[in-house]
């Protein structure tokens, strides 16, 4: 019976803590949060992180001196014995020896191949940074979709409501036999219509509300709750020739091409000093001994130095010149490439920031006024008069485009700025 009540205690529990955990509020996050939990917890960005950190770790190896080789030789062979060879029918041949060998490369081989090991792994480095770029340039576009959904999802409301205010006037004139029943029938009918709209709105948000998680490195099931003012988003733009300047000299990509040149001409020098010969120092002590005797004879060193010189005709050191030239005659040409495609994205996305721009203030100054009051005068006239309503309903249906063109235009240029300061290597705020 105890462990029944403890096992029921413990669901209880459980449960309580459940309940705690689902009622607890979503975290709010704004762009610039969301970017620092993309740049800790995305799976791509700590992959790259991770092969930044192993490349790092090669330049030291190959500094360090190369690992010496300790020999021990220790030999008796028997009388008239066949492997004796020239020693048969002698009194044997015993010996034991101990050399220490340390092979070394020509003075700077290995201090270049180390500074070309190190240049490649920061050209790895600036290569996680662009993908960094990129992936908050995607996930600026689902912050900026979101919200305009959620704002959307408030016109929507809005929207229910006026149509609501439309069925009490139509209501009310029917029942003084002012207005024909259809009327508010049709009122009805666009209300219901619009509540579907809101229907599909909140679903258009929990999906971006999961992109976004799985973008962070999140569970996608996870709550979140997004917060940030989109008129105070855009901060003053810089022109087309400081953007351009500034992707010239910073831009992640530029750089990690400009190091993997480094690397290729460090390369080229690495392999012309292919034709300097290496060494090997040998250090060796030596006894005449036998195996199962004592010392009988006088203890010797010897010291032993080898050059490895390049041979046949210089046949591997000529062709690996040569390849370490075709590698920096390519290497200078996708950095020329990536340059002109740098310059050329930055003022493509500057042409669409300003067409963005001029069409949401168009919207904005014009369109939308003009719709607000084509409504305002269309309530008016037929809560007065009694005619007009399909031009009521045609002015509401206007004003709500409107209003949610307007909503897509800023969610637009949001993202257009977004994607022009990701495009100059520059993070959005």
């Amino acid at each position: 019976m105890f462990f029944v009540r403890s096992f029921f205690c413990l669901l209880i529990v459980c449960s309580s803590i459940g309940q705690a955990v689902a009622q607890t509020p979503p975290r709010e996050m704004d762009l610039r949060q969301l970017w620092n939990e993309l740049k800790l917890n995305n799976p791509q960005l700590t992959a790259l992180r991770e092969s930044y950190l192993s490349a790092k770790a090669v330049a030291p190896q190959i500094a360090a001196p190369a690992n010496p080789q300790l020999g021990l030789v220790w030999s008796g062979i028997p009388p008239n014995s066949p492997l004796g060879l020239g020693n048969a029918g002698n009194a044997g041949s015993a010996n034991n020896s101990i050399s220490i060998a340390q092979p070394f490369q020509f003075p700077g081989k290995k201090s270049l191949a180390s500074e070309i090991a190190d240049t490649s792994a920061e050209s790895l480095l600036a290569q996680s940074e662009s993908n960094y770029l990129q992936l908050g340039a995607q996930l600026s576009t689902l912050y900026y979709n979101a919200l305009s959904a959620q704002k959307q999802l408030q016109v929507s409301k809005e929207m229910v409501t006026r149509f609501e205010l439309i069925k009490n006037v139509s209501r009310s004139r029917y029942a003084n036999n002012s207005a024909a029943y259809v009327e508010f029938l049709n009122a009805q009918v666009a209300q219901s219509a619009a509540l579907a709209d809101q229907f599909n709105l909140e679903k258009q948000v929990q999906l971006a509300y999961r992109s976004i998680n799985q973008l962070i490195g999140r569970d996608p099931r996870e709550k979140i709750a997004l917060s940030g003012n989109v008129q105070q988003a855009i901060r003053s733009v810089p022109t087309l020739i400081e953007l351009e300047n500034y992707a010239e000299t910073s831009h992640p990509l530029l750089r990690s091409s400009q190091l993997d040149v480094d690397a290729a001409r460090k390369g080229v020098s690495l392999a012309k000093k292919a034709y300097l010969p290496d060494f090997q120092v040998i250090g060796s002590s030596y006894t005449p001994r036998g195996p199962f005797a004592s010392n009988n004879g006088a203890l010797y060193y010897q010291f032993e130095f080898d050059i490895v010189i390049p041979l046949y005709f210089f046949m591997k050191e000529k062709y690996g010149v040569e390849q370490a030239i075709r590698k920096q005659a390519s290497v200078e040409a996708t950095n020329i490439s990536n340059r002109q495609q740098i310059i050329l994205g930055v003022a493509n996305a500057y042409t669409v920031f300003e067409q963005t721009k001029n069409r949401m203030q168009f919207i904005r100054d014009s369109q939308l006024p003009q719709a607000d009051a084509a409504y305002k005068v269309a309530l008016t006239q037929y809560s007065n008069n009694g005619q007009g309503f399909n031009d009521l309903l045609t002015a509401q249906n206007q004003l709500r485009s409107i209003q949610n063109q307007l909503t897509i235009a800023e969610s637009d240029l949001l993202q257009a700025y977004a994607i022009l300061m990701v495009a100059a290597g520059r993070e959005p705020f």
